[in-house]
């Protein structure tokens, strides 16, 4: 009964939130993807294991800040970041470091997204403007202008790139 009322009153919430491109399945707007392309934005780390973003294996990784093994798996993904963009001089938000609670989140900040811009732009051989005008219009506020923080849905944004033509 509560499933016949959520797809009647959310119907595409209760199949997942599913995005298709050309008929076929892409992902979905609630879970996030690892990409790792150098041409895509990359998402919030996954705590998930042993595969990244798996709805089954959801949750934390429980590691407080004194636990050598998260202050090791934040260095690695430092330098991750870094040697992908070595020039890069802006501080690197937390959320592109630290997993979320679920492990599953499929969104970044905007600074996150704007921490990315050039290393995306530069690969596409995109004008950083365009890539920056991108977040901007993919950028969700706060929901009802007072719960949550402004976020960038990853995967979203990773299919208007990939529908912008180059230069």
């Amino acid at each position: 009964m509560v499933t016949g009322i959520a797809q009647a009153v959310f119907p595409a919430a209760a199949a997942g939130s599913l995005i298709t491109k050309d008929g076929k399945s892409v992902g979905s707007t609630l879970i996030g993807q690892n990409f790792a392309d150098p041409k895509y934005f990359w998402g919030r780390p996954s705590a998930t294991s042993p595969q990244p973003y798996s709805g089954t294996a959801s949750g934390g990784s429980n590691q407080g800040p004194l636990n050598p093994a998260l202050v090791d798996a934040v260095k690695g993904r430092i330098d991750v970041l870094k040697a992908a963009d070595p020039d890069n001089q802006l501080p690197i938000p937390a959320d592109l470091v630290m997993a979320s609670g679920s492990g599953l989140d499929p969104h970044i900040s905007p600074a996150a997204a704007t921490y990315q811009v050039a290393r995306v732009a530069n690969a596409r051989k995109l004008p950083s403007e365009r890539v920056a005008a991108l977040i901007n219009a993919h950028t969700q506020e706060r929901q009802w202008g007072m719960f949550g923080e402004a976020r960038v849905n990853v995967l979203l944004l990773n299919l208007a790139l990939d529908d912008t033509p180059g230069k």
